[in-house]
C-alpha cells in the first residue's frame, strides 16, 4: 500500500542518523536494527525514540512494491534486514515460505490493543503461529488537483477523460490493474474478484489501460516521486496514499483526496520480523514500540494512516479522527477492498508489463 508502491532504497539521513549514535566505551559497538519498509515507517520523529530507550541504531531502506519486497527477500537479502512491512497482498506468501519467524506474543503487550478485526483476518495465521501485527491500514485514494477539479472526480472512469492528455500518473503497482478492473465493473458481484481475474478478463483489462496511456505523463514508484509530480504541476490527478495528501497538505498544496464511486482497493500493512534476523530479541522489542498508541499516533501524524491500535485515537486531534474516519471505521472499510493474495500474480505481472512496454 501501501509509498501503499514504494522505491530504491533510501537511507535515513546521514546526519540525523549520525545524531543518534551512542557511545557504550571503548570497543563497543551499537545494535543496529535494519528495516525494509513502506516510506513513512521509519520516521526519526517516533524512531528517535526507540533508538534512545534501547541504545541502538535504526537503519531504514524503503521498497517500491511488494513485488520487490518479496524479490530482495527470495534473492538473498532476507539477512540484510531484521524488519518488514509487507502489505496484505503477500504477507501470507512470506509467512507461508518460511520468510518471517513465528511471534512470541507474550512479549508483546500492546497485542491485544490492536484492532479484533485486524487481528482475526488469517494474513499471518499460520499452523497456528502468527508472523507479524497489524500496524496501520488505509485506502488508495484519487488524489487531485483541486484548481484542475472544483469538485472531487466521482469515478475511476474520470481519469480516461481526454482533456487529461499527459496530466495524470498512474501507479506503477498492481493496485492499477484492479483499478481499471473496476472501471470494467469486474468486482460486481464479489469485489473480491478483482485480484482473481480470469486471462478474457486480464486481457480486457490490459486494453482499458492502454487507452488509458496518453493521459499518462509517468508511471510512479515512491511517494516522494508522486509528491513531486504533483507539486511540479506536472499532473493534475492519480491513485495515491494518504502519505503523499498528508505531505501535499503541509507544502501548502491545494490537493483533494477521494474515494471514487465504484471505491477503492487498500492496504494492511504488517511489522514481521525476517526468519534470517540475527537481532530477534531487539526487533520484537520494535515491534512492540511501534503497536503502542502513543508511537501509533506519531505515525499517524506522519503518514495519514489509520492506526492498527485503536487507543490512539484518543491522542489525536478531532481534525484527524474525523479524516481517518475512527467515529464509523466499520461502514469506512466498506469503501476499500483490501488486498488479498493474488492467485495468478505472475500472470498479473505479466500483464502489467506489457501495458507499460506499449507505446
Amino acid at each position: 500500500m501501501k509509498v501503499r508502491h514504494r522505491g530504491k532504497r533510501i537511507l535515513l539521513a546521514a546526519g540525523a542518523t549520525a545524531a543518534l549514535i551512542f557511545s557504550f566505551g571503548c570497543g563497543t559497538k551499537t545494535p543496529t536494527l535494519s528495516l525494509l519498509v513502506w516510506e513513512g515507517y521509519a520516521d526519526p520523529s517516533f524512531v528517535r525514540g526507540f533508538e534512545e530507550s534501547h541504545h541502538c541504531k535504526v537503519q531504514a531502506a524503503y521498497m517500491g512494491s511488494s513485488d520487490e519486497l518479496v524479490a530482495k527477500l527470495r534473492g538473498g537479502s532476507a539477512s540484510n534486514y531484521d524488519v518488514i512491512s509487507p502489505s496484505s497482498d503477500v504477507a501470507t506468501m512470506i509467512s507461508a515460505a518460511g520468510l518471517a519467524a513465528p511471534l512470541d506474543l507474550s512479549k508483546l503487550p500492546s497485542y491485544p490493543q490492536l484492532s479484533e478485526k485486524l487481528r482475526a483476518m488469517p494474513l499471518v495465521r499460520l499452523n497456528g503461529n502468527v508472523y507479524g501485527v497489524p500496524f496501520v491500514w488505509g485506502p488508495n485514494p484519487l488524489l487531485y488537483d483541486t484548481t484542475a477539479f472544483p469538485q472531487a472526480p466521482a469515478s475511476w472512469a474520470d481519469l480516461w477523460d481526454p482533456k487529461l492528455k499527459n496530466k495524470i500518473s498512474l501507479w506503477d503497482d498492481l493496485s492499477s490493474i484492479c483499478m481499471a478492473a473496476q472501471v470494467l465493473g469486474y468486482d460486481k458481484p464479489d469485489p473480491d474478484h478483482i485480484y482473481n481475474l480470469s486471462d478474457q478478463e486480464l486481457d480486457n483489462v490490459k486494453k482499458k489501460l492502454i487507452e488509458l496511456k496518453p493521459n499518462i505523463r509517468k508511471f510512479w514508484s515512491t511517494g516522494g516521486e508522486l509528491t513531486n509530480l504533483f507539486q511540479n504541476h506536472e499532473i493534475v490527478a492519480a491513485m495515491g496514499w494518504p502519505l503523499m495528501t498528508n505531505q501535499l497538505r503541509q507544502l501548502g498544496f491545494p490537493i483533494g483526496e477521494t474515494i471514487p464511486v465504484q471505491n477503492t482497493t487498500g492496504w494492511i500493512d504488517h511489522l514481521m520480523i525476517t526468519s534470517a534476523s540475527e537481532n530477534k530479541e531487539l526487533a520484537t522489542q520494535f515491534l512492540e514500540y511501534m503497536i503502542e498508541a502513543k508511537t501509533q499516533k506519531l505515525v499517524v501524524d506522519v503518514t495519514g494512516y489509520d492506526p492498527a491500535n485503536g487507543q490512539a485515537a484518543a491522542l489525536l486531534t478531532d481534525a484527524q479522527r474525523k479524516s481517518l474516519h475512527l467515529d464509523n471505521v466499520d461502514e469506512y472499510m466498506t469503501h476499500i477492498y483490501f488486498w488479498q493474495n493474488y492467485p495468478r500474480r505472475g500472470k498479473y505481472n505479466e500483464i502489467w508489463n506489457e501495458v507499460k512496454a506499449t507505446q
